[in-house]
This record gives structure tokens, sequence and C-alpha cells, in this order.
């Protein structure tokens, strides 16, 4: 009857190590996706704001391509300023809307789309134990697009 019990043990203890590896990487599948949807939805509530303020408020320039540089280095340095705490890396794209530049519609401004990429990369990334790669090999990436109207203060288009 002893040696029976033996037999049950060692079986629990055998079952214990070939389930508790998956358990870990389950967990840290998790982890992961958890800290990713966090991200994506503190960057998609502050995106629009930023673009709003920062994005039409540049300083006065003498050269077009100059202050869309101003401007999306300022949404840039905002977005990262809000997304302390998160391990991310930021993109900012802007495309101006179509203007012909011999009409005089070309002096009036058009609207600017701002494309905003955040990426995030799982944890851990960069793990080997004995010569193995344990890290994500994937980079998890969102995108927003922001239209914004300089004309009119405050409104996404």
């Amino acid at each position: 009857m002893s040696h029976l019990m033996r037999e049950e043990r060692a079986q629990a203890t055998v079952e214990m190590a070939v389930v508790v590896p998956v358990l870990i990487v389950l967990a840290l599948i998790v982890y992961n996706i958890m800290i990713f949807v966090s991200a994506v939805a503190r960057f998609d509530r502050v995106v629009p704001d930023i673009a709003i303020a920062q994005g039409i408020s540049v300083s006065a320039s003498s050269n077009r391509d100059s202050a869309d540089a101003e401007a999306r280095k300022a949404v840039k340095t905002q977005i990262e300023h809000a997304m302390d705490g998160y391990d991310v890396q930021i993109q900012v794209a802007s495309d101006a809307g179509k203007e012909d530049g011999d009409s005089m519609l070309a002096l009036v401004g058009a609207t600017k789309t701002y494309v905003c990429t955040m990426r995030y990369s799982p944890w851990p990334s960069r793990l080997s134990i004995a010569g193995i790669d344990l890290g994500a090999p994937a980079i998890l990436s969102h995108e927003r697009r922001v239209t914004v109207d300089p004309w009119r203060p405050g409104v996404l288009m």
C-alpha cells in the first residue's frame, strides 16, 4: 500500500513539472497583452488632445517644411511625455491636405493629418538561457490618425 502512494506522489510531481512552464508562458502572454491594451487606451485618449494643442499652435516660420517639422516634433515630445511609464516607441508623421500652389486657397491653409504610431516590444524581448532565445520575436504596433482643421480650434475631422 505504501508503494502505491509513492507512485501517485511522483506522478503529481511529473505533471507539475510539465504544466508549470506552460503556465509561466501563458502568464507572460497575458501580462504583455494587458500592458499593451493599457498603453493603447492611454495613447488613444491623449493623441487627439495633443494633436489639437501642439500640432496647430507652432511658432510662425518662414518655411512651411520647417514649421511642419516643428509641429511633428512638438506632438512627438508631448506624446512621449504622456506615455511615461510605458516602454513604447513613438513615431509621428504628418500629411497636409492637398493645396494648389497657384490658387488663393493655398494662403488659407488646409487640414493636417497626424499619423501617430506606438510600438511596444513584449517582455522579455532579449532573454536567452543556455544559448536558446526565449524572448518574444514580435513587436506590437498601434496607429492613430488625427485630422485637425487649423481654422476651427478644437475640431477633429
